[in-house]
């Protein structure tokens, strides 16, 4: 089913049928970070003539839209502006994705940041050419967090805060949408809506995305070179949230997993497998946290194996649905 999206404004002179590289850019109450993001991508290098799409999704406060409105309209950037009108991560990415293929008929590459990142200068025409050489429909590449002040430092080696990959090369899945290129036929193959607004609120649409493109066989791959900038809020390196966070990440595994088999039999797979990350986690806990020498880095093995756990029984921590503590 299509959610309302209401287009707000478009910069002047667009020439849609010129575009052949779209980047989205959801936003949800960040409108002072929303600049930092634009003006970053309005910096790109050797890049081409490319669009921008801000989704704004809080179709009631609107500081996004605001935030964004005048560098659009006065031409500093291309693209347009839309409000997303179903709130939720997945719905901002299904609003932008819809409206670039609609609205510009010759895209061959889409680009994900998000609004609490910035780009490096040759972003999009490094991601473009890492697509290129290695045969890849979709590319991720690295967040590098920013920490910003009152950070605990000692936290920064935890694993939600290191890329999975280190070198540019192709790869077996993605787990980020943060930072990536989506070739149009992927999207076309893919169908809207594109990411399952099931985790509209948990997080893991982009990982659900992805291992239902592998499914149909697409080619992934990692570009090391092209970075995107994360602010990282000193709330992130608190035991609260990245607890929360390995919990999250392990209910995420647990829900894609069960929409990949159905079935008594796949279930009973599942959770035998629930407990077996369990019964293992102790040990993988010990290892991580004596190669980081750090108790709090080295329990989230045991805290992703619990959030596998809980979400067999239904319990899932919506850690997006309070946007103010994430």
């Amino acid at each position: 089913m299509s959610q309302k999206i209401t287009i707000e404004c478009v910069s002047p002179g667009l020439e849609a049928a010129r575009i052949e590289t779209v980047v989205t850019l959801p936003t949800f109450r960040r409108p002072d970070h929303l600049l930092k993001t634009l003006s970053s991508l309005a910096r790109q290098r050797n890049a081409g003539p490319f669009a921008v799409i801000v989704m704004e999704n809080d179709a009631e406060g609107q500081e996004g839209l605001q935030a964004a409105r005048p560098l659009f309209e006065d031409g500093t950037m291309a693209g347009l502006v839309l409000i997303a009108h179903e709130r939720g991560n997945c719905s901002a990415y299904n609003a932008g994705w819809q409206t670039a293929l609609a609205d510009f008929p010759n895209m061959r590459h889409l680009l994900v940041i998000d609004d609490d990142e910035t780009a490096d200068e040759n972003w999009v025409a490094t991601m473009i050419a890492a697509a290129d050489g290695l045969g890849a429909d979709i590319v991720g590449g690295p967040q590098v967090p920013c920490f910003e002040a009152g950070a605990k430092m000692a936290l920064s080696r935890h694993p939600v805060f290191v890329p999975h990959y280190r070198e540019t090369r192709v790869v077996p899945i993605l787990f980020s949408s943060g930072n990536v290129l989506i070739r149009r036929h992927v999207l076309e193959a893919m169908g809207a809506p594109f990411l399952d607004t099931a985790f509209n609120f948990i997080g893991g649409g982009d990982s659900d995305f992805y291992s239902r493109c592998k499914e149909r066989g697409f080619r992934f791959g990692w570009c090391a070179e092209a970075c995107v900038y994360e602010s990282v809020p000193a709330r992130r390196t608190e035991f609260s949230w990245l607890n929360a966070r390995g919990l999250r990440n392990g209910a995420i595994s647990a829900m894609i997993e069960s929409r990949r088999g159905r079935g008594a039999l796949a279930g009973w797979k599942r959770v035998a497998k629930s407990l077996a990350l369990l019964a293992a986690s102790p040990w993988r806990s010990l290892v991580l946290a004596w190669g980081t020498g750090s108790p709090l880095i080295g329990i989230y093995h045991l805290q992703v194996a619990l959030g596998r756990l809980f979400a067999e029984f239904g319990q899932v921590n919506e850690q997006y649905r309070r946007p103010e503590q994430n």
